[in-house]
C-alpha cells in the first residue's frame, strides 16, 4: 500500500477530500519526521512508536580492496508496534 493509496482509503472512508486527507497525511509524516530528527520519540497508543535508535561504533569490512573501516556510532529511525498490533495483525494474516 502506497501514500496514495493511504490518502484514498481514508478519503472513501470518512468522506473528506482525497486533497485535504493527502494534506494531513503529509503534515503527519511530516511531524513524526521533525520530531525524530530533535531525538524525541512519537507514541501511539496501541498502533506503535517512532523512536531514535542509538547504533554502537563498529569494524567493517571492505572485500574488494582488503582494508578495514570504522563506522561511527549514529542514530537511526525505527518503528516499535504495539502488542496489540502485532497480535492482531498475527492472527489475522494468512
Amino acid at each position: 500500500m502506497t501514500k496514495a493509496d493511504i490518502v484514498n482509503e481514508v478519503s472513501k472512508n470518512t468522506g473528506i477530500e482525497r486533497v485535504t486527507v493527502q494534506k494531513a497525511v503529509e503534515a503527519f509524516m511530516d511531524t513524526v519526521s521533525d520530531s525524530l530528527v530533535e531525538g524525541k520519540n512519537v507514541y501511539l497508543r496501541g498502533f506503535g512508536s517512532f523512536i531514535v535508535k542509538k547504533r554502537a561504533e563498529k569494524t567493517a569490512r571492505n572485500i574488494s580492496k582488503n582494508t578495514t573501516i570504522i563506522i561511527p556510532e549514529h542514530f537511526i529511525p525505527a518503528f516499535k508496534p504495539a502488542k496489540s498490533f502485532v497480535s492482531k495483525v498475527k492472527d489475522n494474516v494468512k
